[in-house]
């Protein structure tokens, strides 16, 4: 029966090397589920008010992947991809939209649907394509690189590497710290597994250390199998709060991110996978979009974040992945994982972190591929890399590089060159500023 509805044959694929690719490719991804339910919880900034639930977050966010992986099989059965809540997105969320703006977790999850049901739409439509060619590679590229700087100052924070100062704002942390070590230690071990090709290495680095710092006493070890969370967010979105003035940047934000990174992320995998055509047309885009829009509407009911395409796929392409077979097979890894949720709040915090900082680095090289030669493209992309870590706010970054790009275009005359979706992008941005 799979045989028949994936058609191995035609892919130049069969079930065994499906399976394998699927297992490969949930390795790379498998830190998620103890990433996502962190970050936003708050679990670093302690036990705050207002955050979300850490063991409602980890139940949603198992089955919001299993979901969209399901959806990505059956309906984008042509992709062998893998997705799950996205990094950045969920940081985001937890320390700019709860934290810093303090939304209830219900109103996040409204702004959350709201944007993946436009997402959808768009997908729907020819809106879609026009909106990928209209936005300069730059900006793209910038504002990717920027969410992984973000990224890298809440992973130093957490790791206890970085800390507060009243006067310069940011210090060095207690580097004596034994867990700090540890932490470091953690970081440097990802990348040597990654130097040597070895799969699996984030989530490897992970259990590693978290074991070396139960055994020597640094952190308290609560099992590994347990009951599965209830879900207490499931349908406790709020529209009303998610239509209200100060949630139109805040949604713009959380749709400009899934886009862009969905559609570079599908790119990506499918240059892996061999899906361009002769004249650079990605084959069935549109299919697999609308899995990953689907997702993340089915996400936020659940009471998780934006859920997104995952570049750790290409793994699994690589490892000979060509049908949603593979999609399915993470699916079903990550069902098997609902009862593990003892084990993710035995994790220590600052080896969390250390995975955070590893994951920071996949966004930030991309900044080799910026036009570095046309400082009119590149200024832009460098201000949303800038200002992202140091506002603390993914929105602001993005706000800030498309006015600069909208002025620099029209005083070097490039007014009539421009795509008009840069001006009502730019102009949405002037007036999030204005509202805000």
């Amino acid at each position: 029966m799979l045989n028949k509805y994936f058609e191995y044959r035609k892919h130049k694929t069969n079930f065994r090397t499906e399976v394998i690719a699927g297992v490969t490719t949930f390795l790379t991804m498998a830190y998620i589920m103890f990433l996502n339910p962190f970050i936003l919880s708050g679990e670093f900034a302690g036990t705050e008010k207002g955050f979300f639930d850490f063991g409602a977050v980890f139940t949603a966010t198992i089955l919001a992947t299993a979901v969209a992986c399901f959806v990505m099989a059956f309906h984008g059965k042509t992709w062998p991809v893998g997705l799950a809540p996205g990094m950045g997105i969920n940081a985001f969320v937890a320390y700019g939209v709860v934290a810093g703006q303090g939304y209830t977790p219900q109103a996040a999850l409204g702004a959350v649907l709201v944007a993946g049901v436009i997402f959808l739409a768009i997908s729907l439509t020819p809106l879609r394509a026009w909106l990928i060619n209209s936005i300069p590679k730059s900006l793209k590229l910038g504002i990717g690189a920027g969410i992984g700087l973000f990224l890298a100052i809440i992973g130093l924070e957490i790791m206890g590497v970085v800390g507060d100062h009243p006067v310069t704002l940011v210090t060095l942390g207690d580097i004596k710290n034994p867990l700090v070590l540890l932490a470091c230690a953690t970081f440097v071990f990802m990348i040597v597994l990654e130097k040597m090709k070895v799969r699996g290495n984030i989530i490897i680095g992970i259990l590693l250390f978290s074991i070396i710092a139960w055994v020597s006493g640094l952190a308290k070890f609560n099992g590994v199998v347990g009951s599965i969370p209830p879900m207490t967010y499931l349908f406790e979105f709020d529209l009303r709060a998610a239509f209200s003035a100060g949630m139109a940047s805040i949604i713009f934000t959380l749709l400009f991110i899934d886009f862009f990174d969905t559609a570079g992320t599908l790119t990506s995998v499918a240059n892996v996978a061999g899906k361009v055509d002769r004249k650079g047309k990605v084959q069935d885009i549109d299919k697999a979009m609308l899995a990953d829009s689907v997702g993340t509407v089915a996400g936020s009911m659940m009471g998780t974040t934006t859920v997104t395409s995952y570049v750790e796929s290409g793994s699994g392409v690589k490892a000979g992945g060509r049908t949603g077979m593979t999609s399915l097979v993470i699916g079903v890894l990550f069902l098997a994982c609902l009862f593990f949720a003892p084990l993710a709040t035995s994790l220590p915090k600052e080896i969390d972190g250390a995975a955070l900082l590893y994951v920071a680095i996949l966004f930030v090289r991309n900044i080799t591929d910026i036009d570095w030669n046309d400082i009119a493209e590149s200024g832009p992309a460098v201000l949303a890399m800038i200002v992202m870590p140091l506002t603390y706010s993914i929105s602001n970054g993005i706000a800030l590089a498309f006015i600069a790009y909208a002025l620099i275009r029209i005083f070097t005359g490039k007014f009539g060159k421009t795509s008009p979706a840069i001006w009502v992008i730019a102009a949405a941005s002037v007036l999030s500023f204005y509202v805000g």
